[in-house]
């Protein structure tokens, strides 16, 4: 069963229409119990880093994800998703993330606009199952204030004022910035390539 957490995320409807589009089934789940039955989990997010760990909270699914993780379901955080997965975020340094991963999210320089929003260009690091197949710059869509920064972890980067993560894969856990529920075909595939791990 492929899950999707729905906690409010404001992009949920245009991952469900994605899933659609792929013809993949999946479940809405709000629950341990159904993060618990899941083969595969996405974790939309866009917003407020302090506003989204409060609400996985509330609904009491933080161990569940990471229990999950350490057993090696394939996990797919996107945007506010990748960003959950470190320790803290200077959005809410009151706050912790899911803790998966050291490390602090960072707001992007003064002097740069934000939020950086519109299509940029994928720079693969490394090879990526999540990129299988799109060449080594694809371009795809962004939106948002804050960025994970340069880690090995890192499968692609992308460059807006700093070089940043733009696609996390560590072993069964995958995180990308950009939005591949609105990135057109290249999404597609994204997202296809996850489905099929």
């Amino acid at each position: 069963m492929i899950a999707i957490l729905d906690y409010g995320a404001g992009n949920l409807r245009s991952v469900q229409n994605t899933l659609a589009e792929i013809g993949a089934g999946y479940t809405l789940v709000r629950d341990s119990a159904g993060l618990e039955a899941a083969t595969k989990i996405i974790l939309p997010g866009v917003g407020h880093f302090g506003q989204m760990m409060r609400a996985l909270d509330a609904l009491g699914v933080r161990a569940a994800l990471l229990d999950r993780a350490a057993a090696g379901v394939p996990f797919l955080g996107i945007c506010l998703g990748l960003q959950a997965l470190f320790t803290d975020s200077e959005e809410a340094p009151e706050v912790r993330g899911l803790g998966l991963y050291a490390g602090a999210v960072r707001r992007f320089p003064a002097g740069a606009r934000v939020p950086h929003m519109g299509w940029n260009e994928l720079e693969a690091t490394r090879p990526s199952r999540l990129l299988d197949g799109l060449g080594a710059r694809p371009y795809v869509y962004f939106a948002h204030s804050y960025y994970v920064p340069e880690t090995p972890l890192a499968a692609a980067r992308c460059t807006y004022s700093v070089a940043y993560t733009a696609v996390l894969e560590s072993g069964n856990v995958f995180g990308v910035q950009f939005h591949p529920e609105k990135s057109g075909p290249i999404g597609l595939r994204i997202v296809r390539n996850f489905l099929e791990l």
